[in-house]
């Protein structure tokens, strides 16, 4: 029973409900789970440092000063292949710390050879401009230039940036087509590319495109791919995509030990909006991410509590990136107390410090919901999840 002064019912199993039209029915218990305390330090592997790599002193400065201390298992497990010049499959999780795990090697391969140049494919903009910012700060001070290559800013800037010749691209596929098929981007100059999150992308459409990229690439390259999964479809892109590699693996167990998973079940003349409410005004919803199915349903949703005098914002794939940057930005320096979502448009995001996650729709899939709910519970504290069913 969830202690709020209407008394709303949590945790009704065995019923089985459809979350829309021609989707695959979900179990209420599937959202039910009680966090498993856990910490990072549990994870460690082993008691290396990153000081104890190879690396070039300024790398090591640029780590040290943003708090990294020791790898996480990915990191430990990847970072020495990496460094070696060995093509890397990586099995891990969005939010295991697989960004650094393959940005550091990299970054020191250009700081020592600035002739070397890499390319970075991601699912969404958000996870690019993630890595981006990530990049930004292990290259800070190092001369090595980046661009960004992602739909909803202007391309014939990107196209400019292109020009000369940065030592990092990061984009995704549909913009990465569209600058290739104008001329200004020629894929035989890369001589390190990382697939990441392959899995997202085979998933939202992208594996046709992925394939056409993949065959644009130079022989020789060294191949770095990350994914949470590898079933036939990613299978097949691995065969054209790497040679020799080693395989790293962090396996988690499907659902975030960090996250208190429950249900809001509503009853007769329960009004869904008025119950958000309610909890929302609680002082311990501090930093909430809302996941809702359709664009409409979230702009909607949006509106009506920025009218209750709630401080909101959303990224769904009306708004411009402009609108979706902003957004982002405001949640993570909370300028907002609530950042409401559709699936797509929130995939790989890394907010810190998200106490509740709430899915005032249901997902379609429960794959949809494990990523939803990996949005809280991170770096080893503790997060909360509520399905309204």
């Amino acid at each position: 029973m969830y202690n709020n002064r209407r008394k709303y019912r949590f945790g009704s199993r065995g019923v089985r409900f459809s979350p829309g039209r021609g989707v695959k029915l979900l179990s209420p218990e599937l959202f039910v789970k009680k966090a498993v305390e856990t910490s990072v330090a549990n994870d460690q592997e082993s008691h290396l440092s990153f000081a104890d790599y190879a690396l070039s002193d300024k790398l090591q400065r640029n780590i040290a000063d943003h708090g990294y201390v020791t790898p996480t298992p990915i990191q430990g497990k990847a970072i020495p292949h990496i460094l070696l010049g060995r093509d890397t499959i990586g099995i891990a999780n969005t939010g295991t710390g697989k960004t650094a795990a393959f940005l550091i090697p990299l970054v020191n391969k250009a700081y020592l050879d600035r002739s070397q140049r890499t390319l970075i494919i991601t699912p969404t903009r958000e996870l690019a401009m993630q890595i981006l910012d990530e990049l930004n700060v292990f290259t800070r001070g190092t001369d090595l230039q980046a661009t960004l290559c992602i739909g909803g800013a202007n391309l014939q800037r990107q196209a400019k940036n292109l020009y000369h010749n940065p030592h990092f691209v990061i984009g995704t596929p549909g913009r990465l087509k569209d600058l290739i098929e104008r001329r200004s981007l020629n894929l035989m100059l890369f001589q390190n590319v990382v697939l990441d999150e392959v899995d997202r992308m085979v998933d939202i459409g992208f594996i046709k495109d992925i394939r056409y990229l993949v065959s644009l690439l130079p022989k020789k390259r060294q191949s770095l791919f990350f994914s949470a999964t590898i079933d036939g479809r990613t299978e097949s892109i691995l065969s054209s995509f790497v040679t020799d590699p080693v395989k790293v693996s962090v396996v988690q167990r499907p659902t975030a030990e960090n996250v208190d998973q429950d249900v809001i079940r509503l009853k007769g003349g329960d009004k869904k909006l008025e119950v958000l409410h309610e909890l929302l005004t609680k002082e311990e919803f501090n930093k909430v991410m809302i996941f809702g199915r359709t664009k409409w349903g979230v702009e909607k949703l949006t509106k009506e509590l920025i009218y209750r005098g709630f401080k909101a914002t959303a990224i769904h794939g009306n708004k411009t990136q402009g609108q979706r940057q902003r957004a982002l930005m405001q949640f993570k320096q909370n300028e907002v107390q609530i950042l409401l979502a559709t699936d797509v448009a929130s995939r790989g995001l890394d907010i810190d410090d998200v106490t509740h996650v709430i899915n005032y729709d249901t997902p379609a899939s429960y794959d949809d919901y494990i990523h939803r709910i990996g949005r809280t519970g991170r770096a080893g504290k503790k997060g909360i999840a509520l399905t309204f069913v």
